[in-house]
């Protein structure tokens, strides 16, 4: 395809903020051609905000755009990732809050929001961007790596102190149809010991047993929900997949990532474009 996708029509849904725990309401809806994925704050007047690489400012518990104003979108990355396995291109995302709606906690969600919607393609070319030589990025025990490739592809390792995930790999290879089949259904977890912590920061309050898989001890708590044996290795590359969609064009490229979390995503999509040499755009 080398003409620009967005979406037919709009769409809008209803739903809780991972961490604000606030209702949010969503609409998802045409770019601007060229623009890329817009985020705008109908609560702040308007402001907007565009979703790239060098506006992230927090990957503590997610990943959140900002600009100097203040004006922030925090846990973009589950829906990023469903606008890159659809291969969207141009799209406006209007929010009354500080977040998308966490849905069921993965990207399949808004996968069906934005089939819903339906795709057209539009004026522009789309172009990708061709990573020419290797380059990797790293803190403490996480490593990510991007390097040359004919096609886009993710390979992930985790490895967790408890029976409930212990060591998971998985590789995928990029399409619109394994991203949906592999991907997007896995949704995300997180630990009891850590949810009192986070309600005390305020953050983590629209966690639930319905939208993430709860670990306690070596079990998981709702282990009913699970969609796969591995689910945690494959939200992992789903949030990478988010992550790395901030680059503003498809990548042509191998992904390995081991322990990788937000921060090491987003210093290596810096690695990357900190010299014209490491990668090029072609149609």
């Amino acid at each position: 395809m080398n003409t620009r996708k967005t979406l037919a029509s709009e769409i809008t849904i209803e739903g809780t903020a991972l961490h604000a725990g606030s209702k949010i309401r969503m609409t998802l809806g045409p770019g601007e051609p060229g623009k890329g994925v817009v985020f705008r704050r109908s609560d702040l007047g308007g402001k907007e905000l565009r979703a790239t690489y060098d506006a992230v400012g927090e990957t503590r518990l997610g990943t959140v755009i900002a600009n100097k104003e203040g004006v922030s979108i925090g846990v973009i990355e589950h829906l990023m990732a469903a606008v890159a396995g659809a291969e969207i291109d141009d799209l406006l995302v209007t929010l009354d809050g500080p977040e998308p709606p966490i849905l069921d906690g993965d990207a399949l969600s808004y996968l069906t929001l934005i089939e819903k919607a339906g795709t057209r393609e539009w004026k522009g070319k789309r172009q990708r961007i061709l990573v020419r030589k290797y380059v990797e990025a790293g803190q403490g025990d996480a490593r990510a790596a991007l390097s040359p490739a004919d096609h886009l592809t993710y390979e992930f390792e985790i490895d967790f102190p408890t029976a409930a995930i212990g060591r998971q790999v998985y590789s995928f290879v990029f399409s619109q149809e394994a991203f949906k089949r592999e991907i997007a259904p896995a949704r995300t977890f997180g630990f009891i010991k850590e949810l009192e912590t986070l309600n005390k920061m305020g953050l983590g309050r629209g966690a639930s047993l319905d939208n993430t898989l709860a670990i306690e001890g070596d079990s998981v708590v709702n282990a009913s929900l699970m969609r796969f044996p591995d689910e945690f290795v494959r939200h992992k590359i789903l949030d990478a997949v988010g992550d790395m969609a901030l680059a503003g064009a498809p990548l042509v490229a191998r992904f390995e990532g081991e322990k990788s979390g937000h921060a090491t995503n987003n210093a290596l999509l810096r690695a990357l474009f900190a010299h014209p040499s490491n990668y090029e755009y072609v149609d």
